[in-house]
């Protein structure tokens, strides 16, 4: 007869993934360093997540619903105002970045290391960044502004930057940087 799972089995696994995902990668992390992580058995790891696509795309779910709270929580004041959330928007990004376990975007991670990827995961990964583009956009569109499309550009090239420079000693002043290059931007492209 099968044991029955002890109850948030399935979540310590996918936290223990998640940190070792992070942490060194998904293409360096096994399963039997999952198990031997997570202090499971093989049984229950596959009952879980029959393959290890299942548990990555576990894992990128679960970050995005980090993501998209941290930026809800961020922006929750500012729904009127789209130039007022574009910069809470960037600030959120700029902060993460410097957190000091940050190495970078989960999302852009992954498509780093399977580019021609086309299964769950890679398709959850590209749907977080189209989202999060579309967002800018949208915000972007609502400012009168005389070419929102480059402006919109611009603004998600800060966001870049702070992800690609999360890894660097000096993430801090880019950072501090980026905070004001989308106040310089804003000022720059709205009226008055």
């Amino acid at each position: 007869m099968a044991r029955t799972a002890a109850p948030g089995s399935r979540e310590r696994i996918l936290r223990t993934a998640g940190e070792l995902f992070y942490r060194h990668g998904v293409r360096a992390v096994g399963m039997n360093q999952v198990i031997d992580a997570a202090g499971c058995g093989k049984n229950l790891l596959y009952r879980h997540f029959p393959s290890k696509d299942d548990l990555v795309a576990a894992y990128l779910r679960a970050c995005r619903r980090e993501r998209d709270r941290s930026s809800a929580q961020a922006t929750a004041a500012l729904a009127d105002d789209p130039a007022a959330r574009l910069r809470a928007l960037v600030a959120e990004v700029a902060a993460t970045a410097t957190r000091p376990d940050f190495r970078g975007c989960a999302f852009r991670l992954y498509l780093a290391e399977f580019p021609g990827h086309e299964g769950e995961p890679a398709r959850l990964a590209r749907d977080y960044l189209r989202d999060t583009r579309a967002e800018i956009d949208e915000l972007v569109a609502r400012l009168d502004v005389a070419d929102p499309g480059q402006l919109a550009d611009r603004i998600w090239l800060i966001v870049e930057g702070l992800y690609a420079s999360a890894a660097r000693t000096d993430s801090g002043r880019t950072s501090a940087a980026a905070t004001r290059l989308i106040d310089d931007l804003l000022a720059a492209a709205l009226p008055g």
